[in-house]
Formats: structure tokens, C-alpha cells, sequence
């Protein structure tokens, strides 16, 4: 197809569109309706590749897969009315798992909108409580807008920016004198008093833990934690998001933790023991309610490093510290010796013991399926995981050794995520093997997708945990002793929804099934759908 014919006058949607290729942007997502057309056309203009999805829910996975392999901020489109509607989830799912993302939604001109109602709804009422910031699109101000958008998208702590574009202005010819980009802004670290109680802390601790959150990956400071944590002996516990900040085979990592009971209680007691507790980027947003207010600062010494103030009172610390996660362990690091920690040995011992609690054992279940894939699959591999029981016990089990390694929704634990979030991995690093892991019912939510997936000719491995039940909440209601209602549904043929939407199918029940599928699905050309076949209640004792 020949390059389009080029502008007189650039559009304000072409202002819009330049400025996000500045930010890095190479993919937007979405699915496109009368009142966005120009914006497409914009974003192709300008070297962003528009891509049609299924439903914009699942088209802001996608794009939030392409922006963990590439930094940039994510893109999503959407159309008046049920298109913005529907990203709604996805744009929560940004806002509580700090996901820079730009949603641009096309709408009706004002003056239209006064005797217009077809479709018609306030965005900027919907998606502003949502968002970091909601504009919406003049043809005088696009370069100034989308400069502020992006600007939002990225500053700590990241998030959704949202830009309601009327039809009249994303065409209208818009001053093309370029706004001056605003610096980045230095990394802040503490200083005076409370810098030198840090150190003074840091110094006299004997059983030091960190736990360390989704803000370091954000600041890129994953190398500086490791040196820190190695440098003064220091054991960490991540969240989920922050999985493999500290490579998950180091001595020092005793994982992530967030929602599994069982790893709870032997984290939780650890907790209990140190003498310094250092909060590194965390964001208590990820966390189950047993991790409220499980350590008392007038007790013990607690530090907490963060982007923003704490305002969620989920826990608190005799020191905070609103300031860059890197520089300011680089700042505390300076003239405090290391020395010997926790002599006892403890957190090695926990660690041994959470390794022997999450053993797959050698019966067929879902813990003997996840360790057949991290067997298999090489060290390199990219995983997803949807919501559900399994993903509980897969953050438990899946080995990271790099941040990213395994994406899932933290904060607001949506699913239908893992089948999305794996295709923009795989589109974004092509190279790598990239793997989804998700429940039946969430898969049936975005199967839809698969159809992308084999427009764009990638070939990610999308595992799906069959039971024919919402396997967590079944769990749930046997433990409170309720009857079984409204969990079960349909045992469908997954491996035949792989191959009917141009990819490949397998249904395997048993660790040589599975492993033989694994070994083919990582050559094949196309995208592989494997059936695991479980029982219901195979998660029973295990998260």
C-alpha cells in the first residue's frame, strides 16, 4: 500500500500522535469507530502501528504487554459510548497497578452534543476517577495537551492518562509550533535528619529484611536494590509485580508474596523478627489483608522509601522517605559498614521451607503442570498469568530471574488479562518465549483474541487450567460451608478453539502429555493452545 499523501497543515490528532512516538510508542490498540478515524490515521502518519483488537478490554493488555518489553507508554482507542465503556476495566487495572498508559477516546463535538444524543456520555466522568488526568483535545492546545499527558503517564506514580478527542478537532489544522519538552526531573533523595536516622538504623540492624514493590520498576532500579540487599546481607521479599528484582534462584530472595496464605505463614513470622524493616518501592496496594499493620513502628524500626506520601494506612514506618528508591539507597549505603546478618540463619531456613511447601510433589495437578513448564521452558521465557487459583500458587512457584519475567494484574486482580498481556509480549520481543497461564473461565472471557494473535503471527503458548469451575471461589465457598452455587459452568473443547482460530490445540492430563506439548509448541509457527485437564479441587492445600 502506497504512503498516504502527505498534510498542507498538520491536524491536531497529528500533533497528538508525534508526541507520542517521542515518548517511544510504536503500537496502539483498539478498535476503531466513525469518531476515531482520524486519530488511526494519525498514529499510522506518524509510525504507530494501529492494531485492531477484539474488545478494548483486552486491547489495553495487549498494550500493557508491548509497554513492560519496551518503557513506553501504552496506547488504547476507543470509539464513543461502548467502546470507552468498555476499557473501563482495563483503565482501573493501569491506575492500581501504575501502568503509564494514554486512552484516547473520540466523542461528538460540543456544539453537536447540544442536540445530539446517540451514543452519547460524559468520558472525562467516567474515566476521571480512573485516571491520573483527563483532557480533553483542542486544536490550539494539542502539542500543550499531549506534552501534559504523557508527562502524567510517566512521573511517579505511573498511571493512565485519558484524552477525550472531539471529531471537529482530532481534523481541525493545528499551530505546529513544538511546546518545549519539559526536563526529566532529577531523582530526589533524603537528606539532614532523617537521613542520617536511616543510617543510624541501617548500621546497628542484626536480622535486616527488605520488601520490595512495583515502584522500583518503574525508576529502573533493580541493580541498585541488588547491590544494596547483597552489600549489608539483606533477605527480600517482592510483591508479585516485583517478582525477579532480586533473581528468585539468589540466596538472598524468599520470593514474592501477596495473596498465598501458606507462603504467609512462613513469611509472616520473619516479618515478626527483624530489627529493620526496609519498604523499597512498595506498594501495599498488591497485598492481601493479613498484610495490614503486621509490624508496629513504635516496636520495630521501619523505613519506608516510596515515590508518593503514604496515604493507604495499610501499614506505617518510623521513617518515610518520599524520594527515588535507587538514590536514596545509594545515599544510605555511604559510610555504614556491612556486618553479619541474621546469625541464626532464619530467612535461609525460610526459604527452604517455602521451596519444600510449594513442591509439586509427583501426582498430576496443577503444581505438577507449572513445574513441568518451568522445566521445559527455556530460562528466557516471558509468562502471564490471569486471576484465579492458579495464578496464587504460580507467583509462588514460577522462578523469575529478571523483572517482568511474569505479568499478571496485581492491584485490582482482573482476569481475562494473561491471554492479552502474552500476545503484546510476543509482539514486543518477538524473540522471546513468552507463555500465558490462565483459568478456564478467564481464558473464555478473551478467546476472542486468539484471532489476533494469529493476524499478527505470533506464536505465544497459552496454557488454560480446565476444571469447569471458578476453582478459588468453589474453595472459598467449601470453606465456609456453603452449597455449591454459581461456580461450575461447561467443559468446553479449548484445544479445538485453538485450531478453529488458526493456531494449534492440545489437551494433555498427565506430566508427559504436557511435556511433549511444551517441546512442540515452543517450534511451532503458531500460536499453541494446551487443554490442562485438573481436578476442581487440585488447588486444595497448596496456596
Amino acid at each position: 500500500m502506497p504512503d498516504p499523501a502527505p498534510l498542507a497543515l498538520p491536524r491536531a490528532a497529528d500533533l497528538l500522535a508525534r508526541r507520542l512516538y517521542e515518548a517511544g510508542c510504536r503500537h496502539a490498540f483498539g478498535m476503531p469507530g466513525g469518531e476515531v478515524l482520524t486519530i488511526v490515521d494519525a498514529l499510522e502518519r506518524a509510525g504507530i502501528r494501529f492494531v485492531l483488537v477484539k474488545h478494548e478490554n483486552a486491547g489495553g493488555f495487549i498494550a500493557e504487554g508491548v509497554h513492560h518489553r519496551d518503557g513506553a507508554p501504552a496506547v488504547l482507542v476507543a470509539t464513543v459510548g461502548p467502546g470507552a465503556l468498555n476499557a473501563v476495566n482495563v483503565v482501573a487495572n493501569a491506575q492500581q497497578d501504575r501502568v503509564p498508559m494514554i486512552v484516547l477516546t473520540g466523542c461528538v463535538d460540543a456544539d453537536e452534543a447540544l442536540t445530539y444524543t446517540h451514543q452519547v456520555l460524559d468520558h472525562q466522568a467516567v474515566l476521571g476517577p480512573i485516571t491520573k488526568a483527563s483532557f480533553r483535545l483542542t486544536a490550539a492546545g494539542a502539542d500543550t495537551i499531549s506534552e501534559k499527558a504523557v508527562a502524567a503517564a510517566l512521573e511517579p506514580r505511573q498511571g493512565p492518562v485519558h484524552i477525550d478527542v472531539p471529531i471537529g478537532v482530532a481534523d481541525a489544522p493545528a499551530p505546529d509550533a513544538r511546546l518545549r519538552r519539559r526536563a526529566p526531573a532529577a531523582a530526589v533523595q533524603p537528606t539532614g535528619a532523617a537521613l542520617g536516622q536511616a543510617r543510624d538504623w541501617l548500621a546497628g540492624a542484626e536480622r535486616p529484611l527488605a520488601i520490595v514493590g512495583l515502584d522500583v520498576l518503574a525508576d529502573g532500579s533493580a541493580c541498585v536494590v541488588q547491590a544494596f540487599v547483597e552489600h549489608f546481607g539483606i533477605p527480600v521479599i517482592t510483591t508479585y509485580k516485583a517478582k525477579g528484582v532480586l533473581p528468585e534462584d539468589h540466596p538472598l530472595s524468599l520470593g514474592g508474596a501477596g495473596l498465598s496464605p501458606l507462603a504467609d505463614s512462613h513469611l509472616l513470622p520473619l516479618v515478626g523478627q527483624a530489627d529493620l524493616i526496609l519498604l523499597i518501592g512498595y506498594d501495599p496496594i498488591e497485598m492481601r489483608v493479613g498484610w495490614r499493620e503486621v509490624w508496629d513502628p513504635a516496636v520495630q524500626r521501619v523505613v519506608d522509601i516510596a515515590a508518593v506520601p503514604n496515604t493507604h494506612y495499610m501499614h506505617q514506618a518510623g521513617l518515610n522517605l518520599v524520594a527515588d528508591t535507587g538514590a536514596t539507597l545509594e545515599v544510605l549505603a555511604k559510610g555504614v559498614p556491612a556486618r553479619a546478618t541474621w546469625p541464626d540463619g532464619q530467612p535461609a531456613a525460610v526459604k527452604d521451607a517455602l521451596a519444600q511447601a510449594f513442591a509439586p510433589g509427583e501426582g498430576w495437578g496443577p503444581a505438577a503442570a507449572m513445574a513441568e513448564a518451568r522445566a521445559v521452558l527455556p530460562a528466557s521465557t516471558l509468562a502471564t498469568a490471569d486471576s484465579g487459583a492458579h495464578r496464587i500458587l504460580l507467583s509462588q512457584m514460577w522462578t523469575c530471574t529478571e523483572p517482568k519475567g511474569l505479568v499478571q494484574s496485581s492491584g485490582l486482580c482482573t482476569m481475562g488479562c494473561a491471554v492479552p498481556l502474552a500476545i503484546g509480549l510476543k509482539l514486543a520481543a518477538p524473540e522471546r518465549p513468552v507463555v500465558s497461564f490462565s483459568g478456564d473461565a478467564g481464558f473464555l472471557m478473551v478467546a476472542g483474541e486468539l484471532a489476533t494473535a494469529a493476524e499478527l503471527r505470533l506464536a505465544p503458548i497459552f496454557m488454560v487450567f480446565v476444571d469447569a469451575s471458578l476453582a478459588l471461589i468453589e474453595m472459598k465457598q467449601r470453606q465456609r460451608h456453603m452449597p455449591n452455587r454459581a461456580v461450575d459452568f461447561a467443559r468446553a473443547d479449548f484445544a479445538a478453539m485453538g485450531r478453529a482460530f488458526g493456531g494449534r490445540g492440545v489437551s494433555v492430563s498427565d506430566r508427559a502429555g504436557l511435556r511433549a506439548a511444551l517441546k512442540e509448541a515452543l517450534i511451532a509457527p503458531v500460536f499453541t493452545v494446551i487443554a490442562v485437564e485438573i481436578d476442581r479441587k487440585g488447588y486444595d492445600g497448596l496456596i
